[in-house]
């Protein structure tokens, strides 16, 4: 499948938008790392809109169980990728989303400062679809372009840069036909 993005004033076309207020400026420095996260809601539900109404602070605590736990966070990434290849940008790319928290990457922590993070819409348990596969490629070869410090060896997952405390993307995400991906591409 061919996906056709642009970056134009750190904003993904043809991405919806749809503007979180969890950001922040960035410290002065390359955005240097891709960050790759899974997320669900309620977990291992798909498909509600649940996860924007999180980025945006409009999760309802009563709508389910589970969000009364997680309303009052303030959390965001700049791409989710729903399971049908849909692609929301919460945060232009130039700016702090807040998608890491605690965590470090090759010495240097608060991987916020310097990276990008895209959630997928998925669990560490279930394999991730074709389409989230294509289009997480075709927007990483965009980004790797846009921002030349991230290369496939800058390229990890949350559970990397936060280990014993993150899990995602799983053991389901396969890293192999990901990376190969980027390097097969024109």
């Amino acid at each position: 499948m061919n996906r056709y993005f642009s970056l134009e004033e750190h904003l993904l076309a043809p991405a919806e938008q749809e503007a979180s207020p969890n950001y922040n400026e960035r410290p002065v420095g390359e955005i240097s790392l891709l960050v790759i996260h899974n997320i669900s809601l309620p977990p291992g539900e798909f498909g509600a809109g649940y996860i924007t109404d999180l980025f945006c602070n409009r999760l309802d605590p009563d709508a389910h169980s589970y969000f009364a736990e997680i309303a009052h966070l303030q959390v965001s990434a700049h791409l989710l990728i729903t399971r049908t290849g849909r692609v929301i940008q919460y945060v232009p790319f130039d700016k702090r989303a807040w998608h890491a928290g605690a965590s470090c990457f090759e010495g240097r922590e608060n991987c916020n400062d310097f990276s990008i993070g895209i959630e997928l819409e998925g669990t560490d348990d279930t394999p991730y679809t074709s389409e989230q596969y294509d289009v997480l490629s075709a927007v990483t070869r965009v980004l790797m372009q846009t921002y030349p410090a991230i290369t496939t060896k800058r390229i990890t997952g949350h559970c990397d840069i936060a280990p014993g405390r993150k899990t995602d993307p799983g053991p389901t995400f396969d890293w192999p036909r990901f990376l190969d991906s980027l390097e097969s591409m024109p």
